[in-house]
Formats: structure tokens, sequence, C-alpha cells
């Protein structure tokens, strides 16, 4: 795997400045990281949805409607996605609280089962408990909810900037080495 790299470990020092770049912007700007996120996520969904209208005009009869409802709904979604992309931050926020709610009561109900033969259950029951707690405070103030998502996306691409130049580094002592 390293071979892979010796002759082209800049590749890994770019790839560390440009994660570390946009981990620092993620972070400095929060709400505006994720108002691009959910613009660049509308035009991904025009432009699957087009493309899906261009698959349903060369498919055959008997399967173009999947292909007409997949397009439909991607050219909608992204349209409203460029039109509100609050509104877009706000839903997936809300999605994000109401799953967070759900797979921890489904934590704690598991927990619950489990309590008579796997000792350290209570590890289960106060991760679901802490989960339904995330999801409620997200659903309570949904807006701190989506700008911590961002700086959680932010401070991930930094450390992992960081380690990509590391890495880097050490993959060019080595080649430097060979």
């Amino acid at each position: 795997m390293i071979d892979d790299y010796l002759g082209h470990w800049w590749v890994l020092t770019l790839r560390g400045v440009l994660a570390l770049i946009f981990g620092v912007m993620a972070v400095a700007w929060p709400g505006i990281t994720l108002l691009v996120l959910a613009i660049v996520f509308g035009a991904y969904a025009i432009v699957d949805g087009g493309l899906a209208a261009v698959a349903a005009t060369r498919a055959a009869k008997g399967q173009r409607a999947p292909l007409i409802l997949l397009a439909v709904a991607g050219l909608l979604f992204g349209i409203m996605c460029l039109i509100w992309p609050g509104l877009t931050v706000l839903v997936v926020t809300l999605l994000i609280g109401i799953w967070a709610i759900v797979t921890g009561v489904m934590d704690i109900m598991a927990a619950i089962r489990m309590r008579r033969e796997v000792q350290g259950e209570w590890l289960h029951l106060v991760s679901g408990a802490l989960s339904v707690l995330f999801g409620a405070l997200v659903l309570i103030w949904p807006a701190t909810g989506a700008l911590t998502i961002a700086l959680i996306i932010g401070i991930y691409a930094i450390l992992a900037g960081i380690m990509l130049i590391v890495l880097s580094l050490r993959v060019r002592r080595h080649a430097t080495a060979v």
C-alpha cells in the first residue's frame, strides 16, 4: 500500500491541506457551511433528477414510471433546496434529532431486555439515554443543533487534515530513505 504513495506523497499533503482549510472555514463560519451543503445537495438532486429523466426517455415503456418519479422528485427537491437552503438545513437537523430519539429509545429497550443476560448492560442504557437527550435538545433548539453539526464536521476535517499531512511527511521520509 505504501508503495502506491511513495512517489505521490504530495497528494496526501494536498488532501490534508484542503481538509484543514475546509475544517477551519467550517468552524469559523458554521452557518455558511450548512447553507453551502444545502445548496450543493440541491444542485446534486437537480443533476440526479435530470439524469433520471434522460434514463426515463431511454427506458422500455414498462420501466419508465419509477424513473419519471425519481426525476420529478430529484428536480423538485433540488429546486426547493436551492430556493430554501435554510429550510433544508432545518429539516435535516430535525430528522437527525428524531433519528437520535428513535435509536435512543430502541437502545434503552434493548438494554432492558438483556439486563438479565448481559452484565454491563447499563452502558447500553446510558448510551440510549444520551441519544434521547441529544435528540430532544436538537428538536428544542434546532438552530444550535445545526450549528453543532457544522462544527463537528469542521473539527473532523481539521483532525483528518492534520493526520493526512503527518502521514504524507512520514511517507515522504520513507520514500527518500528507499
